[in-house]
């Protein structure tokens, strides 16, 4: 016999909130982010004290989440994890549906930020810190040696800062975007300043600015690092990313969360590729000519920095942005030169187009910056990436993101070792 409430002249089976998050194996407050998103629908019942759910939909999604928390693409292949921030295809790449590129030309790294983040624009929206986070950070920072890099400067201002925050372990939606619109100025407001005359006020890149150059900044040069930042603010599961994501998929908090990407994005082929780019540009520079510098790292086995890139098969559309902002600073002429030498010469060998630590690594010689400036860039920007994709990790079922692992050693019962 068919259940009453689902035989025809009967409504759908609903379920509560509580039946709902029971069933998705979530907290209540998830169900709600899953109906912000547009992955669950809601109705409020005439007289009744909460929402109700479509028992179907509900099922579906539970079916949809235990696939993807079984570790396989549906090819066999790599992971693969559902998200709505952003996709990378043929040579251009989007957030949440909108052309990177055309925001970063519009939009400030703030307000790029928040669309990631709610899929909203606020336009002129900035991020403010709380003198108390900054100045716990601050200390924090101050103390480490001289020689510290920039990820380790940021990764200890994070963790201070989290000590500063009661709430920190609040996972809801609400809280977690708080949190974010005070980490990131914290972490700028951290660093040692390049030059005495500086404001921790106005638009993030102005505040960055004073402390990856001595110089003082013209709009054009400031219009540029604030495109980088938007252009950088993410890029899918990149190695950093997916750390993040196993951290806010075991209840991490943001703070947390942010730090774990920070110790994958130190790698010399994530966030520190821009360095070696700087140093290789320097060198161009140096010798007027790009043959035998290239030719001295193809001799030494290296491969060439800033060039080439897994998903782009044509050029990185990021690295395109910004040498087109980058041909409006005069300035910027010589490092150009010397990057499309760099090209040039190594087409010769292969045929790799540039990619965004090149055009980053043009940005911070014209700019007076040290070779470290690119990879406090990527940091910086990434931090709203990890954070769009913490929020949807804590809208997911809690520790999927456990793959199995092959074991290949030997098989037991071994004697004991003497």
């Amino acid at each position: 016999m068919r259940d009453q409430e689902t035989a025809p002249g009967h409504p759908e089976r609903r379920l509560s909130t509580k039946e709902t998050a029971e069933l998705l194996g979530v907290k209540p407050d998830t169900v709600y982010a899953y109906v912000s998103r547009g992955q669950l629908s809601s109705r409020r019942e005439p007289g009744g004290r909460g929402s109700t759910f479509d028992a179907k939909e509900v099922e579906g999604l539970a079916r949809r989440n235990r696939r993807e928390s079984s570790g396989s693409s549906g090819s066999g292949g790599e992971l693969s994890v559902r998200t709505r921030i952003t996709l990378i295809e043929k040579d251009r790449y989007y957030f949440r549906g909108v052309d990177a590129t055309e925001l970063a030309a519009r939009h400030s790294y703030e307000e790029i930020a928040e669309w990631l983040w709610t899929g909203e624009l606020r336009p002129g929206i900035t991020f403010t810190a709380p003198k108390a986070a900054v100045a716990v950070a601050r200390r924090a920072v101050d103390a480490l040696p001289e020689h510290t890099g920039p990820t380790d400067r940021l990764r200890v201002a994070a963790i201070a800062a989290a000590t500063a925050d009661p709430l920190r372990f609040d996972l809801s939606e609400d809280a977690v975007l708080g949190t974010a619109r005070i980490l990131i100025p914290t972490l700028v407001a951290a660093l040692p300043p390049a030059r005495r005359a500086h404001r921790d006020a106005g638009p993030l890149a102005h505040r960055l600015w004073a402390r990856l150059s001595g110089r003082p900044a013209d709009e054009a040069s400031l219009h540029v690092l604030d495109a980088a930042l938007g252009l950088l603010v993410d890029h899918d599961l990149a190695a950093s990313t997916l750390a993040v994501r196993v951290a806010a998929s075991a209840r991490a908090h943001p703070y947390a969360a942010v730090s774990s990407g920070l110790g994958v994005l130190e790698g010399p082929l994530h966030g520190a590729a821009s360095g070696l780019a700087h140093r290789l540009l320097l060198d161009v520079l140096d010798q007027g000519t790009a043959a035998p510098v290239v030719a001295d790292e193809l001799r030494a086995g290296r491969r060439i920095p800033g060039l080439g890139h897994r998903l782009y098969p044509g050029e990185d559309p990021r690295a395109r942005a910004l040498f087109a902002l980058l041909k409006e600073i005069p300035g910027a002429a010589p490092a150009l030169a010397a990057a499309r030498d760099i090209v040039a010469t190594t087409a010769r060998h292969t045929p790799l187009h540039a990619n965004v630590d090149l055009a980053l690594a043009v940005l911070t010689v014209s700019s007076g910056m040290p070779s470290t400036a690119g990879e406090t860039i990527f940091a910086v920007a990434r931090t709203a990436g990890w954070i769009a994709h913490a929020l949807e990790e804590y809208g997911e079922r809690p520790l999927r993101m456990r793959p199995s692992g092959h074991y290949v050693g030997p098989r037991p019962p071994q004697p004991l070792p003497e």
